[in-house]
């Protein structure tokens, strides 16, 4: 494993253990400040630094083209929701992308059943893709890379596992949108974050569903954490409330477990789309992916793998 990625998570410090219902979460911190600063993508459509548009007036499924106009990069997150246009799209991978910029991002659809302008630009979403979507989505992306095909996901594979995702909540969506699964269970979630509020120093969170690590998310900038915290949980959460309560219950010592894993993590390294590097990580049971710039860690993520609970090798 590359030394930066391995020496960043060998150095992260874990919080306690907070449960609520069937998830549980242990906040993660990162000590000081490190790497260029940058804009969260909800900060810079907020404040009309970027706009997230078609790549063309017929429209591209795997690819959106964002415009940065500010002096600043932009972070996008792997999974992150964007709404609009002719059809809802998921983010492929984490991108930094340039200052002053016009970049095609590699995107997924989530809404199988619109293909129809509602506006001209996307919007900003309190969505990060369900987490074991964003799981294999990964794997796929990986794969792609490895292929030599680019940040492609298996697209027939998002769309299936969101129509078996609807069929299992209990949601009749029209159009087969992500969005539909969390807004059905906003009470809900709402509670969530109540329960996981950010903590002071926060830059990330490992996260348990049904008393095993599900995954995890670390940020190299407290205020793009303290952004990205909400939909991070809710990504967790969407699904805790359809999974099977167990017995197991989650410690500090299998987050600190969790970590020790994924620094053991084969590696591939790719060029980003944007700023920096993209490492592609697989090991027994877990996977992973973490943006690399300017000698420090933007954003990093490791999931369990659905079969590698099953075979029961959950931490």
């Amino acid at each position: 494993m590359d030394p930066i990625v391995k020496n960043y998570l060998q150095g992260l410090q874990l919080g306690h253990v907070l449960v609520f219902g069937n998830m549980a979460t242990v906040p993660i911190f990162a000590g000081e400040e490190a790497g260029p600063d940058y804009l969260t993508l909800d900060d810079a459509l907020k404040h009309h630094l970027s706009q997230v548009t078609e790549t063309s007036e017929g429209g591209s499924v795997p690819e959106l083209k964002f415009t940065n106009t500010g002096d600043t990069p932009v972070l996008l997150l792997d999974g992150e929701e964007l709404v609009g246009a002719r059809q809802n799209r998921v983010l492929n991978a984490s991108i930094l992308v340039r200052e002053k910029s016009e970049t095609a991002i590699p995107v997924s659809c989530c809404e199988q059943g619109r293909w129809g302008y509602i506006s001209k630009r996307f919007s900003g979403s309190p969505q990060v893709m369900p987490y074991s979507l964003r799981q294999k989505k990964m794997e796929d992306v990986a794969a792609s890379l490895g292929s030599h095909r680019g940040y492609r996901s298996d697209q027939g594979r998002i769309w299936e596992e969101l129509g078996l995702s609807g069929h299992r909540f209990k949601v009749n969506s029209p159009t087969g949108a992500m969005k539909d699964l969390f807004e059905a269970r906003e009470e809900q979630l709402k509670e969530c974050l109540q329960a996981f509020a950010i903590k002071p120093g926060q830059k990330g969170v490992v996260t348990f569903v049904a008393g095993e690590v599900a995954g995890l998310d670390v940020l190299s900038r407290g205020h793009a954490y303290a952004t990205l915290h909400p939909k991070l949980v809710r990504s967790y959460a969407v699904e805790s409330f359809e999974r099977k309560r167990v017995r197991a219950r989650a410690t500090l010592a299998k987050a600190k477990a969790f970590l020790a894993e994924a620094a053991l993590c084969g590696e591939e390294k790719y060029p980003s789309v944007g700023y920096g590097s993209n490492f592609r990580y697989k090991g027994e049971g877990i996977v992973g992916a973490a943006l690399v710039h300017d000698g420090a860690v933007i954003h990093a993520s490791f999931f369990r793998t659905e079969s590698a609970c099953a075979a029961g090798l959950c931490s």
